[in-house]
């Protein structure tokens, strides 16, 4: 490869990283320029939904809650699996439909278990 070579490949490169960092200061600069700034106790005071804040926000949140969250996302991700495999059936044939019954049969003991540790019991 000759030197000669190496800047012209990657001059449209750098021109975009110019024109994206000149496009992000213009930008930063003109809501500077353009916004009112006439800060007050009220406005500068934390809240939540426009309510005022009654405790503090760092406190210890149930196990229980994020193994639910968690068994939501695992099945969500099962959802997103099982259209595209939908779609294209036809196509995998035999060797498709006994990955998916493979897949959900891993969820399903997944599901199971956490059903048996009493995970999706909401007391």
């Amino acid at each position: 490869m000759t030197p000669d070579m190496v800047p012209a490949n990657y001059l449209p490169i750098v021109i975009f990283m110019v024109v994206a960092a000149g496009f992000g200061i213009v930008s930063i600069a003109a809501g500077y320029l353009v916004r009112p700034s006439n800060p007050y106790k009220a406005k500068l005071a934390p809240y939540e939904s426009g309510a005022p804040v009654f405790h503090d926000a760092r406190t210890n949140i149930p196990m229980r809650y994020y193994i639910i969250a968690m068994l939501f996302v695992i099945f969500d991700i099962e959802t997103v699996f099982i259209f595209p495999w939908a779609v294209i059936f036809n196509q995998l044939g035999l060797f498709g439909l006994i990955e998916m019954l493979l897949f959900i049969v891993i969820l399903l003991v997944g599901y199971f278990y956490a059903w048996k540790k009493e995970a999706l019991e909401w007391d």
